[in-house]
């Protein structure tokens, strides 16, 4: 998709990668429907588990109701509700644990080992990113001639995908990766040249809130992303309200990433370059929106 506001505001010819049409609502059923696949069939027999801030947990639950596996989630407690919803919607036992990821993660790492489950990471995994790289496929093979990709990161699963498959198609274009400065753990352990625990997380986006990336994704960014850049959440909230004003998209907070980085004049380009935005998700909780009259 193509938006002539978003041109004019920034001066690139820009498109969208509309990853919230996917089913679940975001990119994240690509993953996990390759590594499912990928299962023997005595792991299928036992199961899957995963940990996720909610889009992961749908790609997962999706997936093995697809191939027919049992799947268990470990979900944030503060997870938005509609993420949690549409997880049990989708089949899977969804357990609740701690604040962020990281607390999530672990028990599901605790519950693996107990069940005798295969645990599906929602980032730091080659089958996974392989299935994930399909995005950047789609994005070269549509637009052979592209200048640059702009990708959100989390964990940096999807990023490692996309810009493999980006530069293995279109080696001169640039892949550009964008954090929040509330969590910035790709832009810090690049920088020191190793993965790094972050002291603090004060991200509240969903997608972007990691203290500690994967040690595969990093070394894949390492060698093919250009740059990241970082901007703080309020700054992302804001792009999430001007992409629902002027294109009409719902999208969800990690998804405006790349949107505010343009916005914000943090990506440096010729005017004119063919940039793609990959618009990660939609899926925002928009109860709020009946608390009040509008129009």
């Amino acid at each position: 998709m193509t938006s002539r506001q978003l041109n004019e505001a920034t001066g690139y010819d820009v498109y969208l990668k509309c990853e919230m049409f996917q089913r679940t609502g975001s990119y994240k059923i690509r993953g996990p429907l390759n590594k499912l696949m990928q299962l023997s069939d005595e792991q299928k027999r036992r199961g899957v588990i995963c940990s996720s801030a909610g889009n992961h947990a749908q790609g997962v639950a999706l997936a093995a109701q697809i191939y027919g596996i049992r799947a268990v989630v470990c979900m944030a407690e503060n997870a938005t509700p509609s993420k949690v919803a549409a997880t049990r919607g989708y089949g899977a036992e969804v357990v609740l644990h701690g604040t962020i990821w990281d607390e999530a993660n672990a028990k599901a790492l605790e519950l693996a080992a107990e069940q005798g489950l295969t645990m599906v990471h929602p980032f730091d995994d080659l089958d996974l990113i392989a299935g994930q790289g399909t995005v950047g496929l789609e994005i070269a093979e549509d637009l052979p001639d592209l200048d640059a990709v702009i990708v959100p990161i989390g964990g940096g699963g999807l990023i490692s995908g996309v810009s493999m498959a980006v530069k293995s198609m279109a080696p001169a274009a640039q892949v550009f990766g964008v954090e929040s400065s509330d969590a910035p753990g790709m832009a810090s352990s690049v920088q020191v040249g190793h993965v790094v625990t972050l002291d603090r997380v004060d991200c509240v986006i969903d997608g972007l809130r990691v203290k500690r990336v994967g040690e595969t994704t990093f070394q894949i960014v390492s060698e093919f992303v250009d740059r990241i850049v970082t901007l703080p959440d309020r700054d992302i909230f804001s792009a999430v309200v001007w992409v629902m004003n002027r294109c009409k998209l719902v999208i969800e907070g990690a998804a405006a990433a790349p949107v505010a980085a343009l916005l914000n004049g943090l990506i440096d380009l010729p005017p004119g370059s063919k940039v793609v935005c990959v618009l990660s998700g939609g899926n925002v909780n928009l109860e709020r929106l009946g608390n009040g009259p509008f129009n």
